[in-house]
């Protein structure tokens, strides 16, 4: 048998109400399905607003059939304070998927462990095969993918993000970016950008633009779709986006491998209806399938 793909590549209206994230902790628990991210990959790096001690588990489950997915145990390494606002930084300490049943899902998890030590030099991920499963479980929740415009004198800059996202309670939104990124300078700088949610159908284009990592764009002309000024920064996004944010960041630090960015929503635009492009899990759109409901694939 060949093992599942990493990750499945699906088309879903956002925000998604398939899955529901919830924190657990001393006979407590908390809704973060709005209030959680990855903050950093290297170590695996879970924030939330939610304060839920120092051994919490955050536990996914489908809305429609209550059915437990995944579970994520945490443990707590720091907490960020600003603007009157807390966020708790976890490191990922285990994790266990419901997604396959015994004995598919050893059995896949060691084929992709084996696929992904065989494949380290050209996994741009760079994680240890034990970290990437666990990573797979924190896009239970399918994640959405937006592009991220930077513009400054000198600099400007379009490129693809998922690990993005609310936090609901303090009321900032999250980017979590590879310090290597060649923009990470001038977001920390400028503190302004413009976040486009794209649309399935532009998957291709979107995936072109993985290059922008590493090199900035020469000229917004050379983008093969159109443009527009966001709102109030006046900076370029996607003309077909289904919605446009325009974020303010109030705070950056490094976590491990990733800057990870903290902002205000100045703007939201909300353009259209339809299909935006998300990643989850290879073996949750496989349970997907099982069950007759999956997420359409793009």
């Amino acid at each position: 048998m060949r093992p599942l793909p990493q990750w499945s590549v699906v088309g879903v209206a956002p925000p998604q109400r398939m899955v529901a994230a919830s924190l657990r902790w001393d006979g407590n628990s908390a809704d973060v399905t709005a209030d959680h991210t990855v903050a950093s990959l290297k170590p695996l790096t879970i924030a939330t607003s939610v304060d839920a001690g120092e051994h919490p588990v955050l536990e996914y489950a489908d809305i429609i059939t209550g059915k437990p997915l995944g579970v994520l145990r945490l443990a707590r390494t720091a907490s960020i304070a600003t603007e009157k606002a807390s966020l708790v930084l976890y490191h990922v300490a285990a994790s266990e998927h419901r997604c396959l049943g015994w004995p598919r899902r050893p059995w896949n998890a060691w084929l992709q462990n084996r696929l992904m030590r065989k494949n380290r030099a050209s996994n741009h991920l760079n994680m240890e095969p034990a970290v990437a499963q666990q990573l797979m479980i924190a896009y239970l929740c399918p994640r959405p993918v937006v592009l991220v415009s930077v513009d400054a004198p000198g600099h400007r800059n379009i490129f693809p993000m998922d690990l993005i996202g609310p936090l609901e309670r303090s009321g900032f939104f999250s980017l979590a970016l590879r310090s290597t990124n060649v923009s990470v300078p001038t977001m920390r700088e400028v503190r302004r950008v413009v976040l486009s949610g794209t649309p399935a159908t532009m998957k291709a284009v979107v995936y072109q633009l993985s290059g922008h990592h590493k090199q900035p764009l020469a000229d917004w002309n050379e983008l093969p779709f159109p443009v527009r000024l966001s709102r109030e920064f006046g900076i370029p996004a996607v003309a077909a986006a289904l919605r446009i944010r325009e974020l303010a960041i109030v705070h950056s630090q490094e976590i491990g491998s990733h800057t990870f960015f903290l902002g205000r929503i100045v703007s939201d635009e909300t353009l259209a209806e339809g299909a935006q492009l998300h990643h989850t899990a290879g073996f949750h759109q496989a349970w997907r399938r099982r069950l007759g409901m999956p997420f359409t694939e793009i």
